[in-house]
């Protein structure tokens, strides 16, 4: 992400910490990329939780919370930018606190989804402010390693996020939303007091929130057919409707973003080729990641029956490789083009599925049946993600950095959410051996998917490049 600074109005006392603001703003990007990944290991839990629930539906409980969050990440981002950045934080900051308390008082699966969406509103509004509040408050020779430091928190998040999820949900599925309330509200109290203020000195153009409630519905809708296929039928009215819908939502989200003056992806942006490649290339890699990531933990806990915390042990082999190998990638850069480092992560993702599809049996075989689908998609994850968000923005005018950014988080999050309703439309209902049968098949489908990712990720590699016309 890059660290350029736009024209802001600074509201702040000549006192400012960077070290303090840091500290805060990192604790509440934690929260928020935790929530992505602890989650996943509960989801068995909130299963046997509520009775008669299809696993079609309790998939809303990360879709809902994934699409929305890929949404609204940059109109929400925009407005504070326009209107405050600080007050967007707290608002997100708090908006997030108190859905997540609302998340563990459900009582239903439909009203933990709208709690979900509501936790995915506040981080969608945080994690944009967080950074321009950060690089506001830090001095111009301070502000890379500034953000060095709040990306990687998201990669420790990743890492811890299996093993708290499985430590929790021992206790029960609730304590994995109620962990959120403390730091929240800690970091809420202390960003009042410490954090300055800072907004766009000029202001332009309201962001297109109807575009991007059309992208939420476009998304949402095509996850709903793949959610419901093998309930309703492939030839079903339902699922055609959705398939319809998700048709006609995009094509009007397209048309809102070519002539609306601030739109969630501006398409000039598109004729950046580093950046339209990256986007296909991470869209791709997350849905194949998504899909091997949920299988993996659904075998363990549903063919293996592993409880919450041996699962969430078994699992952070995998995100521990990620710095590793994202230490790893940085280094090969300056030899190595990003787009066969990119390509190279994704071979090993596929790498990964398929030696899960191959060698996992009924019977635990941790060492050498999931292991080292664990590490293998660990490493290319720490090959592949940091490479593309990273590559994605490089040939971006700076004034489109930021914006670039988000765009490719936000394809990353639309990913992980089709990733999810892809395990769900090869799995179904499936019980015993036809469930083992099934989730063979999101991995073989998983590895594909990576496999497809990687000639894309070459484009990275190109070095004629075409600027937005805007810029």
């Amino acid at each position: 992400m890059s660290a350029t600074l736009p024209a802001v109005e600074v509201h702040a006392s000549p006192e400012v910490r960077p070290g303090a603001v840091l500290a805060v703003v990192s604790s509440a990007a934690f929260l928020a990329s935790l929530d992505l990944f602890i989650v996943n290991v509960a989801f068995e839990h909130l299963g046997r939780s509520f009775q008669g629930v299809s696993l079609a539906d309790l998939s809303w409980v990360l879709n809902g919370y994934a699409i929305t969050y890929a949404a609204l990440l940059i109109p929400l981002g925009r407005l504070a930018d326009r209107f405050g950045r600080k007050a967007g934080f707290l608002l997100g900051l708090g908006l997030f606190t108190a859905a997540s308390a609302a998340c563990a008082a459900s009582t239903g699966l439909w009203s933990l989804v709208l709690s979900r969406i509501a936790q995915a509103a506040g981080a969608a509004l945080l994690t944009p402010t967080s950074l321009g509040l950060l690089l506001n408050a830090t001095p111009p020779e301070g502000r890379t390693r500034a953000v060095r430091i709040w990306a990687a928190v998201g990669s420790l998040a990743a890492a811890a996020g299996p093993v708290a999820g499985g430590l929790l949900v021992e206790l029960s599925w609730q304590w994995v939303f109620l962990v959120n309330l403390p730091v929240g509200i800690v970091a809420l109290i202390a960003a009042a007091r410490i954090i300055p203020d800072s907004r766009e000195a000029v202001h332009g153009p309201l962001p297109d929130l109807l575009g991007a409630g059309l992208l939420g519905i476009a998304v949402g809708a095509l996850s709903l057919a793949l959610d419901k296929a093998q309930e309703w039928g492939w030839s079903d009215g339902r699922t055609g409707v959705s398939l319809l819908v998700s048709i006609v939502a995009g094509g009007l989200f397209w048309w809102r973003s070519s002539g609306h003056p601030a739109p969630v992806i501006e398409p000039a942006l598109l004729r950046v080729r580093t950046f339209a490649w990256a986007n296909l290339g991470v869209f791709l890699f997350s849905v194949a990641f998504a899909a091997s990531l949920l299988t993996g933990i659904l075998w363990m806990q549903q063919v293996w029956h592993y409880a919450g915390l041996r699962t969430g042990l078994a699992v952070s082999p995998g995100p521990l490789m990620v710095p590793v190998f994202a230490t790893v990638a940085q280094r090969l850069s300056r030899r190595v083009g990003a787009g066969w480092l990119a390509a190279a992560g994704c071979v090993f993702c596929a790498a990964g599925a398929l030696h899960s599809m191959m060698r996992v049996g009924a019977e635990p075989d941790y060492l050498t049946g999931m292991l080292p689908g664990w590490l293998l998609t660990g490493i290319g994850v720490g090959l592949a993600i940091p490479t593309l968000l990273a590559s994605a923005t490089v040939d971006l005018p700076p004034a489109r950095s930021a914006t670039g950014s988000a765009i490719i988080n936000m394809s990353r999050q639309v990913g992980m959410a089709l990733g999810v309703s892809l395990l769900v439309a090869l799995v179904g209902g499936s019980v015993g051996g036809a469930l083992r049968a099934a989730f063979g098949h999101v991995w073989m489908a998983a590895a594909v998917v990576a496999l497809c990712a990687a000639p894309l990720c070459l484009g990275l590699n190109t070095s004629r490049i075409r600027t937005p016309s805007s810029a």
